[in-house]
């Protein structure tokens, strides 16, 4: 299974007033790993927006189990752990050292930009995404 690891430094632009990362900005590392995750894979973002697809997140769900503090160095994972023909899921954690500090499940559908509406990944990502993961965890590889 490929799992992406982005090193990230707390900035005060992070941080609420006392020091602590504001909630929403573990969304953002999530948002980051993804990305690299994705581009790890050999995946142009861009090259699957050219025919006017774009990923939208369907679904997230958080734990927050311990606070970043400001100039820590931490670094946000990502994974996929299922992919099916219009949807991927990533398991995903920010982690101080062996710290979880919080950790998640996010859901993005590829989806036609001007209806909104979902549409099947093109069979080369389907592809890329089955070959990291266990076979099994593939729910649709057609």
């Amino acid at each position: 299974m490929l799992e992406f690891a982005l090193p990230i430094r707390i900035y005060i632009e992070d941080t609420d007033a006392g020091g602590i990362v504001y909630y929403v900005n573990y969304l953002k590392y999530f948002e980051r790993a993804r990305t690299e995750l994705i581009r790890s894979m050999g995946v142009d973002k861009t090259a699957v927006m050219e025919d006017g697809s774009v990923f939208v997140v369907t679904s997230a769900s958080i734990d927050y189990l311990l606070p970043a503090r400001l100039d820590d160095e931490v670094v946000a994972n990502a994974k996929v752990i299922a992919a099916g023909g219009a949807s991927i899921v990533f398991e995903q954690a920010v982690l101080r050292g062996e710290q979880v500090l919080a950790r998640g499940q996010v859901t993005a559908a590829l989806t036609d930009g001007k209806t909104g509406k979902p549409k099947r990944m093109p069979i080369g990502l389907r592809k890329v995404l089955k070959g990291a993961l266990i076979p099994k965890e593939v729910t649709d590889d057609r």
